[in-house]
């Protein structure tokens, strides 16, 4: 029987052939290739299989959050990732016109990108929000995946699975050769689209509808740099005649490169005959959006996508986990598709290296589910109340009931008006502007995921009632179940963030000066029970003090108590202070967190 370098074999067999390995992987986006990079980081071995021949062939998501960049820094490809983007200080400059050459309606500052909002950003992570078209991202998760141990096989499609006791055989097609085989896995992750097979085969529950709007995209090539560079910006939605009907609601422009290479994403009516659209069509619709009726284009493609509202309430059968698009479904509104997607694997990832190499019981699994089906329906939630939303926006200029184009051309000027009717088109656009805040700048939102669930050690603590808008402003905490919050620290020859305490491959115990006996104690329970587990003093005269006495201000333990850390960088248990005995503490802890007897 062959044997790879990397422990997977297959036997000799070539009609009956069986591949084995410990996690396949279906599925090569963000999720999918997030997935198999993370195992591959903790050397699992894992195949990742996708239908297509290739990565993303369209832009699609983009726009990359602070969560997704610290998994990034997290795993050490931050610096690919970044190379590839449009840093951040060109991506907040949000503009509502009437065309891009025409007039402006507004703009909003957003991604924390407004002076009012910079400091949260800055102050909540050591990673900025950027944009990435997923034709830049995915290839870079799978190269760094495949070169740290995924077998990335292209053109290979799930058919069918059958899990039993000890793991999983799943029957897939080679279509290039049109020969089926089998590949057997510990385990199965199902990061196959909105449209999974692997959900669909598990029966996995969903609530909510699909296709429940539709949108064309219309990708392009034009220079229109002196027109945007001086308002950088990934979005600009203009509002003009049939740019509201059906889809996101508004004709929108996005960036895909500075400033040459753009999508247009403009509505359709999906009770309708999906538009058949030309060349000549798509370049019609590309100049009236922008506004410039003469502009050179060079239309790179066009594709036709459904708004979805569904969310997944359990995430999982058995030996069969899913992840991304397959169990949060809905619309690009507020960027938290691909993000999402890739923290879902960066929850599951370790769980299932732990459990692979005995540091865990099997119902550390379990939790999988428990703590990111919420993430999931409060994303959906969020993103497609964000795209009603904009409903509010055409109340305000009055164009909701039009029924030429000159009634709401005239309309839209109306806001110019020295009238009361003008006065009170101004304010209402001004509110509706306002709420846009909750798709642009949704801080807390994009990070505020908590955790509740046997992975997890409650101190009987809450998170304290929020001062500001819990969707809008992220609020760092200490609590169980929280992401650890971020702080500066080091010595006089390095910065680290708090992150970079607690890599991905081990748990982390923070304590400082007063609570060095915590030190032997993670020693020795760490020995005990095999599991990788390291200790972090922070203050003066040892390796990290806390530099700007941030930590100080935010860890809500004493000096001698300690955070234990899990490996995704949430908070899984407290000790407000040195106990009497700190080895039982952190034992019973740790054993709980991984739910193992002993």
């Amino acid at each position: 029987m062959p044997v790879f370098d990397d422990g997977q074999h297959v036997t000799d067999l070539p009609d009956t052939a069986v591949v084995e390995t410990d996690v396949l992987v279906v599925g090569s986006g963000p999720a999918g290739a997030s997935a198999a990079l993370l195992l591959s980081t903790l050397g699992v071995a894992n195949i990742m299989i996708t239908k297509y021949r290739w990565t993303a062939n369209t832009p699609r998501a983009h726009i990359t959050n602070q969560r997704a960049m610290e998994v990034f820094r997290d795993v050490g490809i931050d610096d690919q990732v970044l190379a590839d983007a449009t840093e951040h200080r060109l991506v907040g400059d949000t503009v509502f016109c009437t065309s891009i050459a025409g007039e402006e309606i507004g703009r909003i500052r957003t991604w924390g990108t407004g002076a009012d909002r910079e400091a949260d950003y800055q102050l909540a992570s050591p990673c900025l929000t950027v944009d990435i078209p997923q034709t830049y991202l995915e290839p870079i998760l799978v190269k760094n995946a495949t070169m740290r141990g995924t077998q990335a096989q292209f053109s290979t499609e799930y058919l069918s699975h059958v899990q039993d006791d000890d793991g999983v055989s799943v029957s897939v097609l080679d279509r290039l050769t049109g020969h089926h085989y089998t590949i057997r896995a510990r385990y199965l992750i199902g990061a196959d689209g909105a449209r999974s097979k692997v959900a669909s085969d598990i029966d996995l529950p969903l609530v909510g509808s699909m296709d429940i709007a539709g949108s064309m995209n219309i990708t392009f090539k034009a220079d229109i740099a002196e027109y945007v560079g001086h308002r950088p910006s990934v979005l600009y939605w203009v509002i003009q005649p049939g740019s509201n009907v059906g889809g996101i609601g508004a004709g929108l422009v996005r960036m895909v490169r500075p400033w040459n290479e753009w999508l247009i994403v403009w509505g359709f009516d999906i009770a309708q005959p999906p538009p058949v659209v030309d060349e000549a069509a798509a370049i019609q619709i590309v100049r009236n959006l922008l506004g410039m009726l003469d502009l050179d284009v060079e239309i790179t493609g066009t594709s036709l996508w459904g708004n979805n509202e569904v969310y997944a309430t359990h995430l999982q059968q058995g030996r069969v986990f899913c992840a991304g698009d397959a169990i949060h479904r809905h619309p690009p509104s507020n960027g938290l598709g691909s993000n999402t997607s890739v923290q879902d694997s960066y929850n599951l990832a370790w769980k299932i290296a732990a459990v692979l190499k005995g540091h865990a019981g099997p119902e550390l699994l379990e939790t999988y589910s428990t703590e990111r089906a919420p993430v999931a329906e409060r994303i959906v939630k969020r993103a497609n109340r964000s795209a009603r939303e904009f409903a509010d926006l055409f109340v305000a200029l009055g164009v909701t009931d039009v029924e030429t184009e000159e009634e709401m051309v005239a309309r839209i000027e109306e806001r110019k008006a020295d009238t009361p009717a003008g006065e009170a088109k101004r304010a209402a656009l001004a509110k509706a502007m306002e709420i846009k805040n909750y798709e642009f700048n949704a801080h807390g939102v994009e990070l505020g995921q908590f955790y509740t669930s046997s992975a997890i050690v409650s101190d009987g603590a809450s998170l304290p009632e929020p001062g500001r808008d819990p969707d809008l402003f992220h609020q760092m905490s200490t609590v169980p179940g929280a992401h650890l919050p971020h702080a500066w620290v080091g010595d006089h020859r390095r910065k680290l963030a708090m992150m970079d305490l607690a890599p991905y491959d081990r748990f982390t115990l923070i304590t400082g000066v007063a609570g060095s006996a915590w030190e032997s104690a993670v020693d020795k329970i760490a020995h005990e029970l095999g599991v990788p587990v390291a200790s972090v003093v922070i203050g003066p005269g040892r390796e990290v003090t806390d530099l700007y006495f941030d930590w100080l201000r935010l860890r809500q333990v004493g000096e001698s108590g300690a955070l234990l850390v899990r490996p995704d960088k949430h908070v899984c248990w407290r000790s407000h202070e040195l106990p009497a005995d700190p080895e039982a503490e952190l034992r019973q802890a740790l054993t709980s967190v991984l739910s193992r007897t002993v």
